[in-house]
């Protein structure tokens, strides 16, 4: 079905400040957008996801909203956006942006009333509560971003809630008024004609409206956020993933339904399936929610195995849908994260491009992922993350997957700007340049752009149930399956040959994309990080 496209769907996330720059003030913009969307089109993709561009005085790069309906002005004007809508849809693609509901910025006109007075018409806007009798915060929840998650404020001498950086207050979702604006300000977008949203930090929508205090962790807790990070300490049982949420869910829903735009959902949880689940279930709230389980260090087979499987179980049940990512704007880049070997490798990198685009569920590809772009390293002076102020040098931050796109490997800054960028432009990222890759048959861009028409010609990866077989590590075995209709799919992980005992004969489909694998009867041969996708010869 039409309204079904996203079912599948490889989604290609642009973080609009590093994409490409038009005017020459070193950040990108919507108008460098629009000139460069070619590329995506060619590259194959179905939609593109971009990162927010609402006016915000930008503590957390666009994550801290002061007014929702606003284009910032270092992105360009909402003249600019229809531009780019326009040109995505002239090019084939769908357009989602990101919208961060959960919290504004501390400058957004709702906050300045709110804090003014505890009488107010927009006084409960935001959660306030008063301090213990000792002055203390009213419970022990953290923020992501570490510490506690309040902040005192002089004037209504209160304490506010920030489950991000203290600039970035949660709204108040228990207070109708609140749930009615911010549909408003989605109805706005929806009018304006985007195909859909992704919403940030979805789970985060209500809280406890008891401020019960989160019990610690314990040994068998697993954190969306790293191990030196405090936040990690708690089960987030309160301050999160409310079972109030799926009511505003299913008033969201219906508002999206009647202009034919798409939900799609982050879902940060340290039990995210069953949430997930719930927020996907049977076409009643979120259309996709976004799954952070491949965006760790770990990928064994045995851990991507249980991690896939564990979803599409909880999926399964309530006849939910997921997306699937192994790089964003806020983790290290899959061609490093996923380097045991130090060395570079684009065997490696194709192999999880191609593991991502076959998973059951859509793909959300991180712009540069194409390209096979490592984490760049960026010098303590010139970091931008507050996370990684914070956390140095134990963890950088998140700027080293947000450096500028290289363009042209022998223009200054890679093509990316004519001035100063944001972020520098690594040297690494260079001989990797679009302009390189483009007429080099054998380069990663090569293998991405003719990996993904395949794909669209291959319905049993877009929605075909999926079923994994054992196969010893380091080797990944599962089979797509339609009916009578099956693809089976073989990843060998490691950086040396492996063999493989088939069930059954195999043969490539036509047109794959892979090659190197040797099938001997029922043996399969695969040389370092080979893939190799098969149809059961007796299934035709």
């Amino acid at each position: 079905m039409v309204n079904d496209w996203w079912r599948g769907a490889a989604i290609y996330q642009i973080y609009p400040r590093s994409f490409m720059d038009s005017n020459g003030d070193g950040i990108g913009d919507l108008p460098g957008i629009t000139a460069r969307l070619d590329h995506v089109a060619e590259l194959g993709a179905d939609a593109i996801w971009i990162s927010p561009f609402f006016r915000s005085p930008m503590k957390d790069f666009g994550y801290d909203v002061s007014d929702y309906r606003s284009v910032d002005p270092m992105f360009g004007t909402l003249d600019d956006f229809d531009a780019l809508l326009a040109r995505a849809h002239a090019l084939g693609l769908r357009l989602i942006i990101d919208q961060v509901l959960s919290h504004t910025s501390d400058q957004h006109a709702w906050f300045t009333a709110s804090r003014a007075s505890r009488t107010n018409p927009q006084a409960d806007w935001y959660v306030w509560a008063d301090p213990k009798p000792d002055g203390t915060p009213p419970n022990n929840w953290l923020s992501v971003f570490g510490g506690t998650a309040w902040q005192w404020d002089s004037r209504r001498r209160q304490y506010y809630l920030h489950s991000f950086l203290a600039e970035q207050p949660d709204l108040n979702f228990h207070c109708p008024a609140v749930r009615d604006a911010l549909l408003d300000e989605v109805r706005f977008w929806c009018e304006r004609g985007v195909d859909g949203f992704r919403f940030d930090a979805c789970n985060h929508q209500f809280h406890d409206a008891q401020l019960r205090d989160n019990p610690p962790a314990g040994g068998g807790a697993v954190s969306t956020v790293r191990a030196d990070n405090p936040y990690a300490m708690q089960q987030h049982l309160h301050d999160k993933s409310q079972p109030e949420n799926l009511l505003f869910l299913e008033r969201l829903r219906r508002l999206l339904d009647g202009y034919g735009a798409v939900a799609l959902g982050e879902v940060g949880d340290e039990n995210a399936p069953p949430v997930m689940a719930r927020y996907t279930e049977r076409g009643k709230r979120l259309h996709l929610a976004y799954s952070f389980s491949l965006l760790t260090s770990e990928h064994s087979a045995r851990h991507l195995r249980e991690q896939v499987e564990a979803l599409d179980s909880a999926l399964a049940a309530t006849d939910g849908w997921g997306c699937w990512a192994v790089s964003n704007h806020d983790v290290p880049r899959v061609a490093s994260r996923w380097n045991t070997s130090g060395s570079a490798d684009t065997r490696r990198d194709r192999l999880w491009l191609a593991l991502l685009l076959s998973l059951r569920g859509s793909a959300s590809i991180y712009q540069g992922e194409e390209l096979g772009l490592p984490e760049a390293e960026v010098p303590f002076e010139r970091l931008q993350d507050p996370y990684g102020l914070a956390f140095w040098p134990e963890f950088k931050g998140r700027d080293g997957c947000r450096t500028p796109i290289p363009w042209l490997a022998g223009q200054a800054h890679a093509g990316f700007t004519d001035g100063q960028p944001w972020l520098p432009v690594s040297e690494t990222h260079l001989p990797l340049a679009i302009d390189r890759q483009a007429g080099d048959p054998q380069s990663m861009l090569a293998f991405s752009r003719a990996l993904l028409h395949w794909r669209r010609g291959q319905p049993l990866l877009r929605t075909g149930a999926i079923r994994f077989l054992d196969a010893p590590e380091p080797l990944l075995w599962f089979e797509r399956r339609d009916g009578d209709r099956a693809l089976q799919a073989v990843f060998n992980l490691s950086d040396e040959p492996a063999v493989l005992a088939l069930h059954q004969p195999l043969a490539a489909p036509a047109g794959s994309p892979f090659d190197g694998a040797r099938l001997d009867g029922r043996t399969l041969s695969l040389p370092p990080f080979g893939v190799f996708f098969g149809e059961p010869r007796d299934a035709a």
